[in-house]
């Protein structure tokens, strides 16, 4: 499962499922192995891996291409929902449930950003910080990113309250995808993360929207499905030479 678009465009791109769990806390050095294992399946050779260590924020931090004192293998940042680089041959690693993973890459460039997004992270416009990141320190042009929003919950499983609707209330656009049900809400993500890619200038002709259900597809782990013992999925990303 990827992006068949920015593959096409020269970021290399993998998300896995249920079939691994991604999660140091649980698995420990096992994360190092099911890498391994997808780097494998994608015949693709890196030196170094980065993983974000993620708190639902907006924090965006720059992969350098070195090793991390406090990592085997890579780099692990702290408090950090979001990974950008420009170097080639690095797999930035960014993990998810139910929450929206997005990609962005210009392949003119050649910058990446991979992003965790869940309904705090979209709030905070995780993904309109790394576009104008992508602008300001690496000289992208708008018009020249190229966007995927993967799987994610689907509208119709998920269900917040109020506080959430609440907290959408400076985006114009909020009752596009928010539906009122019963004394709640049912938030499409997928609608409200393209609101922020289109609002930042992106193209819809140059996004990829998997409509891929986390909470349906027993191929990926689901944080709603799985209840307490959810699993975590992984969208792994690497710049082609």
């Amino acid at each position: 499962m990827n992006s068949k678009l920015l593959n096409e465009k020269g970021l290399l791109n993998y998300i896995s499922g249920s079939e691994y769990d991604i999660s140091y806390e649980r698995e420990r050095e096992k994360v190092n192995d099911y890498i391994d294992n997808i780097l494998k399946s994608l015949k693709a050779n890196v030196e170094y891996r980065y993983f974000a260590f993620q708190t639902h924020g907006d924090n965006i931090e720059y992969c350098d291409g070195k090793r991390g004192e406090d990592f085997p293998l890579g780099k692990i940042f702290y408090h950090t929902d979001g990974l950008i680089t420009d170097r080639e041959d690095i797999a930035l690693i960014i993990k998810f449930a139910d929450c929206t993973p997005i990609l962005l890459y210009d392949p003119i460039k050649k910058v990446q950003a991979s992003l965790h997004s869940g309904w705090r992270g979209t709030v905070k416009r995780i993904s309109e910080k790394a576009i104008d990141k992508m602008v300001k320190d690496f000289n992208c042009s708008r018009e020249n990113i190229f966007a995927f929003i993967g799987p994610s919950i689907d509208m119709e499983n998920y269900e917040v309250g109020p506080e959430v609707y609440e907290a959408f209330k400076d985006f114009k656009n909020r009752d596009k995808f928010f539906v009122p049900f019963k004394e709640k809400y049912k938030l499409s993500m997928i609608d409200a993360n393209k609101d922020i890619l289109l609002s930042c200038g992106i193209d819809e002709n140059k996004m990829e929207i998997s409509k891929i259900s986390t909470y349906n597809s027993l191929s990926l782990n689901s944080a709603r499905r799985q209840k307490e013992n959810y699993k975590l999925n992984c969208i792994l990303s690497i710049i082609k030479k």
